[in-house]
């Protein structure tokens, strides 16, 4: 259950209620793709970064270790050892990522593993039954995601097979729900939002899926490479339409300014893998901007990795040291860079709640927008 606390302009603060535990919003959801956090993080960890949400990925885990094994092992908090909440995306974006390898028709989307080449088809059924097996606390709804730009008349059709897809997902899980030996017999279920870049797609699509009484609604099918300008355009004429009284979640965004940018437009549950993906590469975010830790003016540098920064990396060691891992090719240098990323992402969305119960966050917003992506 979803409680508005305060607003801000649009902006939202609030609770999300779940069986394994309470969301406090904005918040953003550190990204586990097959269980873990790469980088060596594990669920523990996230404890000590501020993590509420852990995100897991039903197409990764339904190829291995697969969703029955994990169902069979107690679901994926027993397996992982994370106990508070869990989302499971459908998998529609990796089957959209894989376009080489798939057919979409009616009853679903017949593709190639990745893995081993196998043939594999996954229906609205079928997502909500891996994800039902795995036992997350959010599943999400069984979509396609659509590149863009995308033809407005391909766009229209995918999002009508999109509606007529979640429906089967709410039957589906509805049913999962009701059986005996389910997981997690409270699994909340989330639609997605879809209609490329065209305005008048997304709002009629957003209307309609509103109609379902769902637990949350997504807007999905965007920062897949349009301006970010069109995915700030998108959100704010959506926005009017998703219902007041559940979550939203922006899918798949972004830096801390597309975060910022996000919740001053009414959206309160973020994930990206960019947080994690750029720490390994040693490009990590700090209070004044983006710093890459390889630089050589980082060699005799004694300083953490941001001297304002409270997390386990900058508590205890030096961008000095940390580009030395780095330059040796030692496993902990990812270790340490992801667990300072992940937090400074937690500490952000803790910082924007705090400024929307004091009534500050237009301040926050004009210093911290642009100046958080700007790569020093």
């Amino acid at each position: 259950m979803y409680k508005l606390l305060k607003k801000d302009g649009i902006a939202r603060r609030g609770e999300f209620e779940t069986v394994h535990g309470t969301v406090q919003t904005p918040a953003f959801m550190n990204v586990a793709t097959q269980g873990a956090i790469k980088g060596g993080v594990s669920a523990f960890d996230l404890k000590d970064i501020g993590c509420q949400v852990q995100l897991c990925n039903t197409y990764h885990l339904h190829l291995r270790p697969t969703d029955t094994l994990v169902k069979e092992l107690g679901g994926l908090h027993k397996f992982t050892g994370w106990d508070g909440p869990i989302l499971t995306d459908s998998g529609g974006f990796q089957v959209f990522s894989l376009a080489s390898l798939r057919k979409i028709r009616e009853e679903g989307v017949y593709f190639s593993s990745h893995i081993d080449g196998r043939k594999i088809f996954m229906g609205p059924e079928e997502s909500m039954q891996i994800q039902s097996n795995l036992g997350s606390t959010i599943a999400m709804a069984f979509d396609e995601c659509v590149e863009n730009p995308a033809e407005y008349s391909y766009a229209k059709e995918s999002c009508e097979r999109t509606s007529r897809w979640l429906e089967r997902c709410k039957t589906e899980m509805e049913r999962l729900n009701s059986l005996p030996d389910t997981v997690n017999n409270n699994q909340l279920l989330f639609g997605i939002n879809q209609g490329c870049t065209y305005d008048d797609l997304r709002i009629e699509h957003m209307k309609r899926i509103a109609e379902l009484n769902l637990d949350g609604y997504a807007i999905g099918g965007l920062a897949v490479g349009e301006p970010k300008e069109d995915m700030y355009r998108i959100i704010s004429a959506v926005e009017p339409f998703m219902p007041v009284d559940k979550p939203r979640y922006l899918m798949g965004v972004g830096t801390p300014g597309n975060i910022i940018e996000g919740v001053k437009r009414g959206v309160d549950l973020f994930d990206c893998v960019m947080p994690s993906r750029n720490a390994r590469h040693g490009h990590l975010f700090t209070e004044d901007g983006i710093i890459n830790i390889n630089n050589k003016k980082y060699e005799r540098d004694l300083q953490p990795i941001d001297p304002t920064c409270n997390c386990p990396t900058c508590q205890k060691h030096s961008r000095a040291y940390i580009r030395h891992l780095f330059k040796a090719q030692e496993m902990l240098a990812m270790r340490l860079c992801v667990m300072h990323n992940l937090y400074f992402y937690n500490n952000l969305m803790s910082r924007i709640r705090k400024a929307l119960d004091n009534d500050t966050f237009d301040d926050f917003y004009s210093k911290y927008a642009i100046k958080l992506d700007i790569r020093i």
